[in-house]
């Protein structure tokens, strides 16, 4: 159940991050050797993940405990 909680949050995280950036940047980007795209997303990505979405959602999953049905 932790590990099913633990992937949720990082892919509410994830999703709108990543889309963002593409909407903002992904003309510039599109332009770039895949190496030099992939190390810049990752860049911004993963401290953004890291520092602030990851801990945000976390927070509001600890206020909503997720039940299954056993």
């Amino acid at each position: 159940m932790k590990k099913l909680k633990s992937t949720l949050i990082v892919w509410i995280a994830i999703y709108p991050a990543i889309t963002l950036i593409l909407l903002l940047f992904g003309d510039m980007l599109n332009q770039l050797p895949i190496l030099l795209r992939t190390f810049i997303l990752t860049i911004i990505l993963v401290p953004t993940m890291v520092y602030l979405l990851i801990p945000f959602w976390t927070k509001v999953f600890n206020k909503v405990p997720l039940r299954i049905n056993k």
